[in-house]
């Protein structure tokens, strides 16, 4: 709509300033806090219509926001951190010509509030100060000196094409990861040519965007150990507590506690990178979880993460694809009895034949490399495509396969020691258990997970309805194929003393009793 109500200022207008006026205008022109403390007023929910009387730490906030080209903030909610980024975006709109400044917030529904806030202190400034609007609208304002500002929801095209002089990023670690990814790969090459970037946004999890881009910024020594005022990524990181906050102290903390719980409180107030969904393994192991380790060779695109030993057994499972480039196949080799991660591989376009190949390879190479002394047991999980990996198998001939093909145990041929299906067969009842299990295991530290990939699934991989699965947009294909490795360690723990010993922990009593082991 065109700008021209009482709210907003009339475009291209002409005015007469006295000095006391224009001395305000240049101060405002020059400084930034100047114009925020003097001209800007916020919506207490309270008090309701307030001056913006910055605090400390606030005002530490925007000095980094107009000192630096790229900047940083984590801090804890409810701090008037989008409030503080969206008065200097209306300051940079005003005062900085011709700039064009994005507001990618991680809901639609945030960029409009920021928005909102906005235009709430633009239209309580006097015109003297203000700049007049060519338009004025809920998702955008255009001013007369050639700014504007946009706001979006983040999406992996958000801002694509445009040329951006300021991008602002609120909440960036709570927008689905793989859409910050790509959002970030696309956005990036925009701001290189010389734009303006300030986040901010509360942790989440520890290898999202956010956390990335903040491990960069907190890296502020070069390779010769002098340090930098930026990191090495070229972002300035900035940090506030939540004692920073004048109205807080320990009663507030506790209430506070008491209020949301010790683990969202430490992920919120304390600002430490615990995942706000419900994920299978406790989200406080998680932020203190190793990130895993670089793979110490590679064979193709099989990495193995610990060297082969005569004296093991290995447990090496497939949960199979079509291989069409959308779902994962998957490969898991744990080391037993002590439940190590010696390597996997994942890939979406490998036809299954092939998947089959790759798992015959993995297995040569650990009797190869054991000189045939290492017990080998593999198998697949036989749901759906699962039969398509099984077929090829019978035309390869199992026998080729180094090691025991180890089959699902079913209690209705138990007596009679048949098998009904080769490998095995998931469904969400022994899903969940063996999801327990995996979740017992790596919580008391008996499963040591080294892939990265792995443990930024296992990040990911949260409730749904009554099981679990990745969140939209994330995969679970290799924790998929540990969980059928767990389903197999737990078959083949019955025969094997010192598995068994090892794992004994996580077992119910209605699974001491010995069962028949699968395999043909």
């Amino acid at each position: 709509m065109a700008a021209n109500n009482d709210l907003t200022k009339s475009p291209y207008k002409k005015e007469v300033l006295g000095l006391t006026q224009a001395l305000e205008l240049a101060r405002c022109t020059a400084d930034p806090k100047y114009f925020i403390k003097n001209f800007c007023y916020i919506q207490h929910p309270i008090k309701v219509r307030l001056p913006f009387d910055l605090y400390k730490f606030q005002e530490d906030l925007i000095d980094v926001y107009h000192g630096y080209r790229n900047s940083i903030a984590m801090m804890p909610r409810q701090v008037g951190k989008s409030t503080c980024a969206g008065a200097y975006l209306l300051w940079y709109a005003m005062f900085v010509a011709d700039s064009t400044i994005l507001i990618a917030a991680h809901k639609y529904s945030g960029a409009q509030e920021i928005m909102s806030r906005i235009r709430y202190m633009y239209e309580s400034c006097p015109d003297h100060i203000r700049a007049g609007t060519t338009a004025y609208n809920r998702g955008s304002i255009e001013f007369d000196n050639g700014s504007r500002i946009i706001s979006q929801a983040t999406t992996e095209k958000t801002g694509r094409g445009m040329a951006i002089s300021l991008l602002y990023c609120d909440e960036l670690s709570f927008v689905a990861p793989r859409i910050a990814e790509e959002f970030w790969t696309s956005i990036s090459p925009t701001l290189s040519t010389g734009g303006k970037c300030l986040i901010t946004s509360t942790p989440n999890q520890d290898n999202d965007q956010f956390a990335k881009l903040w491990r960069g910024a907190a890296k502020t020594f070069d390779e010769y150990g002098n340090e930098q005022s930026v990191g090495v990524n070229g972002f300035k990181s900035f940090k506030s507590h939540w004692r920073d906050h004048p109205d807080r102290d320990d009663a507030w903390a506790t209430e506070e506690r008491n209020k949301i719980g010790e683990e969202r409180f430490r992920r919120e107030m304390e600002l430490e990178f615990i995942s706000f969904d419900e994920t299978l393994i406790d989200s406080i192991f998680l932020s203190q979880m190793h990130l895993g380790i670089d793979p110490f060779k590679k064979t193709g695109q099989i990495r193995w993460y610990a060297p082969l030993n005569k004296n093991k057994t290995y447990s090496v499972s497939l949960d199979p694809s079509i291989g069409t480039g959308g779902d994962f196949a998957a490969i898991q080799v744990i080391s037993l009895p002590d439940l190590v991660q010696v390597a996997e591989w994942q890939h979406n376009k490998t036809a299954i034949p092939e998947q089959i190949k790759l798992l015959k390879s993995i297995c040569d190479t650990i009797k190869e490399d054991t000189n045939g002394d290492s017990e080998i047991y593999w198998s697949v999980e036989n749901n759906t495509i699962g039969e398509a990996a099984l077929t090829t198998i019978r035309e390869m001939g199992e026998e080729n396969i180094p090691g025991t093909f180890l089959n699902e145990p079913r209690k209705a041929k138990i007596a009679a020691g048949k098998i009904i299906r080769r490998g095995f067969h998931t469904n969400n009842s022994n899903k969940v258990a063996a999801c327990s299990k995996l979740k017992q295991w790596i919580e008391k530290d008996k499963l040591k997970i080294n892939s990265k990939n792995l443990v930024r699934e296992l990040k990911t991989f949260v409730a749904a309805g009554p099981g679990y699965k990745a969140k939209p947009g994330e995969t679970d294909d290799l924790v998929m194929a540990l969980v059928i490795n767990i389903r197999m360690i737990e078959v083949i723990s019955r025969y094997d003393d010192d598995t068994y010993d090892y794992v004994r922990e996580s077992f119910d009593d209605s699974c001491q009793a010995p069962m028949p082991i699968g395999f043909l």
